[in-house]
């Protein structure tokens, strides 16, 4: 799918809750659209997940207004663990962040949606991150490298890590256990590396609703969950 010019960062920071169908094509080898609330539910997995169930049971009401779109885990189920590389070009795993809730998201220069959706994952960034929590920002564009870290530096985004993934195989990893069905695409991680929400589409990430029911993921006591 051939690569449309980035128009200069804009200044707009509202995100359509209902966003159009993206076309996902030949860069990934993958064609079709998402539709919000429209993520595939397989069989229930790994026990060791339910925790993350019954936090995402927890922290539902939370998800309104700007994160309304969210899909709360009903099974247990663990990530792969996504391999991707640095800004540096040192491989990273999504086991290197146990411990920590981690809101990963996949993000391509050519997606308009996600090109919107970054300054609010960079805000959400910036206002949580820390020991127990962390935005992992992974880019899958297959061809000019420096694209996706000259929109970063352009855009002024100081505060997300430039991860990339030049193969897409994240977003094949995703797509096989049915959460990556176009982009941008969005999982809420816990600590042990198990679903607690996943979003097809962009949010404001960096509103009230979003801080609040992130927060309440981090520490569900701390807000009286």
């Amino acid at each position: 799918m051939p690569e449309t010019p980035s128009p200069p960062p804009a200044a707009t920071r509202r995100i359509p809750r209902v966003v159009g169908a993206v076309v996902v094509g030949a860069v990934i080898g993958f064609a079709g659209v998402y539709g919000i609330g429209a993520l595939k539910r397989g069989p229930g997995g790994d026990p060791a997940c339910n925790g993350a169930v019954n936090l995402a049971q927890k922290i539902a009401p939370l998800a309104h207004g700007e994160v309304a779109a969210l899909t709360m885990a009903t099974a247990p189920l663990r990530l792969p663990d996504l391999s991707f590389e640095d800004a540096d070009g040192k491989p990273k795993k999504l086991s290197d962040w146990r411990g920590k809730t981690v809101l990963v998201n996949l993000w391509a220069t050519w997606c308009v949606p996600c090109r919107k959706e970054m300054p609010a994952l960079d805000g959400l960034q910036a206002k949580l991150s820390g020991p127990d929590f962390e935005v992992v920002a992974i880019n899958i564009d297959t061809r000019d490298p420096e694209k996706p870290k000259n929109f970063l530096k352009d855009a002024k985004l100081t505060r997300l890590g430039a991860f990339n993934d030049k193969n897409a195989k994240v977003f094949q990893d995703l797509k096989a256990i049915g959460r990556a069905l176009g982009m941008p695409t969005s999982v809420l991680v816990d600590g042990h590396g198990c679903e607690i929400a996943t979003i097809a589409g962009p949010a404001e990430w960096d509103s009230d609703d979003a801080v609040k029911l992130i927060k309440a993921a981090v520490s569900p006591a701390a807000a009286g969950l």
